[in-house]
């Protein structure tokens, strides 16, 4: 098993805040892989070997419903919110991959990664964040996160990488604006 440096999550210990153009508010935070991931690495993503130090960004979206509850409204929500992580996943995997970086994006909806071959195991999401930020998680037909200002209006996504946390975090918010998000302090 290998010594991680601790948890970094942003400047003096905050997520990087930000706000969409419909108000809705964007967390990004940089930790430590959880258990779970450090165990499972090579069978999540197979196609990383003996990587050294991963850093798992945890990317927390409000959303504009509740989502515990399956409804057509959540459910048009989650696809909405999957579909923005999407962009900016790429757009972040990408630009940390033409820095030599390896990264990779987990799709939520499979739980499989976007950019790498699929593993036998999934990735769960909701699970890494409770482990990573302490979050309650209501388990009904799935599970859903419970963030301490949202509620369970909040869509959680993750992204894997090899970048030192104060290089994700300047590219994250290099390329946030141009996804319509605005940092806030």
């Amino acid at each position: 098993m290998v010594n991680y440096p601790p948890v970094y999550i942003s400047e003096q210990g905050c997520p990087i805040n930000l706000v969409g153009k419909t108000g809705q508010a964007v967390q990004i935070s940089i930790h430590n892989p959880s258990q779970y991931i450090c165990a499972n690495c090579e069978q999540i993503l197979p196609d990383w070997q003996q990587q050294q130090f991963l850093w798992v960004v945890v990317v927390l979206q409000q959303a504009r419903y509740p989502l515990e509850d399956k409804t057509a409204q959540a459910e048009a929500e989650k696809e909405r919110l999957r579909e923005k992580f999407m962009r900016f996943g790429c757009d972040l995997a990408f630009n940390l991959r033409d820095r030599g970086y390896l990264t990779d994006l987990i799709d939520p909806r499979t739980g499989y990664p976007l950019l790498s071959h699929p593993g036998a195991v999934p990735h769960d999401d909701t699970a890494v964040v409770k482990a990573l930020l302490d979050y309650p998680v209501i388990k009904n037909k799935c599970c859903v996160l419970v963030h301490p200002d949202w509620g369970t209006a909040v869509y959680p996504s993750v992204l894997i990488s090899e970048a030192p946390p104060d290089i994700i975090q300047s590219v994250t918010k290099g390329i946030a604006p141009m996804h319509g998000w605005t940092e806030i302090s």
